[in-house]
């Protein structure tokens, strides 16, 4: 059986694109889970939220916790599930999640380019910043870091 960061790592592997270099290693995906304000969340290919060790991950969202805040950190969905709607289970998930602990908003930073900010749109999350050339490219370009914010 894979233990949590296991099932992260799996699907981390396949649905990061190496170029934005945006993939957690396995050390940091542990250490933030060790921290009792981070949480993972897995969904498996139809959608079913998952217990860490119970079937196989195709989605997991990592997300931190503060008093009345939360920020996704990370969310992922293998290639050959995407468009299925499990981001979109993953997001309804954390936004459970996140109200029960009496959280008033979601945060979530992405570079400008990120094919998921549709995904965020549709879970009601509007943009309320933008970092100019915080993300620097491995040629040397940048791209603007967009922040938005999900009221709960």
């Amino acid at each position: 059986m894979m233990d949590q960061v296991d099932q992260i790592m799996a699907v981390m592997v396949g649905a990061f694109d190496p170029i934005w270099g945006e993939a957690w290693n396995r050390r940091q995906v542990s250490d933030s889970l060790a921290l009792p304000n981070t949480s993972a969340i897995l969904v498996d290919q139809a959608g079913k939220l998952l217990d860490p060790v119970d079937g196989i991950a195709a989605g997991f969202l990592m997300a931190r916790h503060a008093p009345g805040e939360s920020e996704l950190l990370l969310i992922a969905v293998l290639p050959e599930y995407r468009g299925r709607g499990l981001g979109a289970r993953l997001i309804h998930a954390l936004r459970l999640q996140v109200q029960e602990m009496g959280s008033e908003s979601i945060f979530l930073e992405m570079r400008q380019n990120n094919p998921a900010i549709h995904l965020y749109k549709e879970a009601g999350f509007v943009q309320i910043g933008e970092r100019p050339a915080y993300y620097r490219m491995a040629d040397g370009s940048t791209l603007d870091a967009l922040t938005f914010a999900l009221s709960i």
